[in-house]
């Protein structure tokens, strides 16, 4: 088991391909889904007024456990904890480029992702989908290992509740909030 660190991409990642899982999401309005927040609230994605950048990922790291087996493995799997640090990083521009929200979502509960934007230092909050609900409701992509079934990397710009672009598949992760911010400051 790799027992790497979280905060930095091994060299020979396996980069995912692009499947067709995320070509039925752009221009699809979201149903009304609330998601459990870190920060205590309850978030809807479809009523939020603006523009939104949620980047979805399969699971952070635990400091000192090791990644499920054959993770690096996995195209696509390994990353979230250098990806969410991207988005905090880029957090003020992207908010200067015209995001009203950014949020991470994982299929942890939230009592997980609590510590990780602790730890992390997140500016914002990571919602969890642990029921599934949004992604039963917009059919996300997924994988399974080790008997968990997980979201693969995609990021959503939602304008006024419609999917009106979808970054997929993201690879490598530490540069997605990048590519997001060069995508709105273009626009």
């Amino acid at each position: 088991m790799s027992t790497q660190t979280y905060t930095s991409l091994p060299d020979d990642l396996p980069a995912p391909e692009d499947d067709g899982a995320a070509r039925h999401l752009p221009g699809l309005r979201l149903p009304p889904v609330p998601l459990p927040a870190t920060d205590g609230s309850s978030v809807d994605l479809s009523a939020l007024p603006g523009l939104t950048v949620v980047y979805a990922y399969p699971r952070t790291g635990e400091p000192g456990k090791p990644l499920p087996e054959g993770w690096d493995a996995i195209p696509g799997a390994r990353g979230c904890t250098p990806q969410s640090c991207g988005f905090r990083d880029h957090f003020a521009e992207l908010r200067a480029a015209g995001a009203n929200h950014v949020f991470g979502l994982s299929t942890q509960d939230s009592a997980y992702q609590e510590e990780v934007a602790q730890r992390l230092h997140l500016p914002f909050a990571i919602l969890s989908d642990e029921a599934g609900r949004l992604r039963s409701a917009l059919d996300l992509p997924v994988f399974t290992v080790d008997g968990m079934e997980l979201l693969k990397r995609l990021t959503l710009i939602i304008r006024d509740g419609v999917i009106a672009h979808v970054f997929y598949p993201v690879f490598p992760p530490d540069r997605s909030a990048a590519e997001v911010l060069a995508y709105l400051q273009s626009r």
